[in-house]
């Protein structure tokens, strides 16, 4: 059963993610853009899975799911599933780095990531932003023009 108004709402706070990790990202802040990157994959994933119908798991990273259920989304968009599903995959594990750093060595999460990072993890984001904006909504986003 599709819930339009939670994946709608998934959808606005992977927006504000998604503007959160570029205030961050113009204050140097790079953990914590990767760290809001995240968060955002996560919610507009599961924001597309819910319109699609799927109840996603309680996890971080929901790469499985969005590949078991390829067949219910439109071409254009499982044309992108491998992608979005390497996106999920690769921040989740970034998750708890960005969070705690590197707790065995001592490492703060802030000397962990560069710019480049942050820059990266920023793409990503809105790359999936804008994918799950055309499936639940019909449009680009305009965040980032």
């Amino acid at each position: 059963m599709r819930n339009d108004r939670m994946a709608k709402a998934y959808l606005e706070d992977g927006r504000e993610k998604a503007e959160e990790a570029r205030r961050l990202l113009s204050r140097g802040r790079h953990h914590m853009v990767v760290r809001e990157a995240q968060e955002g994959v996560e919610l507009l994933l599961k924001a597309a899975l819910r319109y699609v119908g799927v109840e996603p798991a309680k996890v971080h990273d929901v790469s499985e799911v969005l590949l078991q259920e390829a067949g219910r989304f439109p071409q254009y968009f499982r044309n992108a599933l491998e992608e979005l599903a390497e996106i999920s995959r690769l921040l989740a594990r970034e998750r708890g780095r960005s969070f705690y750093g590197d707790e065995d060595r001592g490492i703060p999460p802030s000397e962990l990531y560069s710019e480049e990072d942050a820059s990266e993890a920023l793409e990503k984001l809105k790359f999936v932003l804008e994918m799950c904006e055309r499936l639940i909504e019909g449009r680009s986003s305009k965040l980032f023009l």
